[in-house]
């Protein structure tokens, strides 16, 4: 189960859903090499990466100065909230993701930044990891110490 509060883990579910409706795939808590966790990762069809940075509320955002960090591991970044987030907060060039009754819809692309080809390669190379590793921790919960280790060494 998440740690996550009830109202981020609903903003961040609602994202995946729709993401899913784009034919995105979805990494949930992805470490990056850069020491962040992205909220969401997700593998477009195009092979480009969007990350979503879920927001409960205009004091999370307000109190987070990390969020910038994560444009150097997706070609678009996105924010996600709830109908009640004050989205004049937001800046301007950040995809908008909303949330309400478990549904999301899209308000607003975000800036395209184009993640280069060695850094595309290997964030798929993580992305890939990361999600062979979960599946089979799922399969064999003895496994996650050593995958664990393996990941960090990365």
């Amino acid at each position: 189960m998440s740690g996550l509060p009830e109202s981020a883990l609903a903003i961040r579910r609602a994202a995946a859903r729709l993401c899913g409706q784009f034919g995105w795939v979805v990494l949930h808590e992805v470490p990056l090499p850069n020491g962040r966790r992205a909220d969401i990762l997700a593998l477009r069809p195009d092979g480009g990466f969007a990350c979503i940075e879920v927001k409960s509320g205009a004091r999370d955002f307000l109190t987070d100065t990390k969020w910038p960090e994560y444009r150097d591991y997706a070609d678009a970044l996105y924010f996600a909230v709830d109908e009640h987030f004050p989205q004049a907060l937001l800046p301007a060039e950040v995809g908008l993701l909303v949330a309400a009754d478990g549904e999301a819809a899209l308000l607003r692309e975000a800036a395209v930044h184009a993640l280069s080809s060695p850094r595309r390669r290997a964030l798929t190379h993580r992305f890939a990891t990361i999600a062979a590793s979960r599946l089979a921790m799922l399969e064999d919960p003895a496994i996650t110490a050593s995958l664990r280790a393996a990941l960090r060494a990365q």
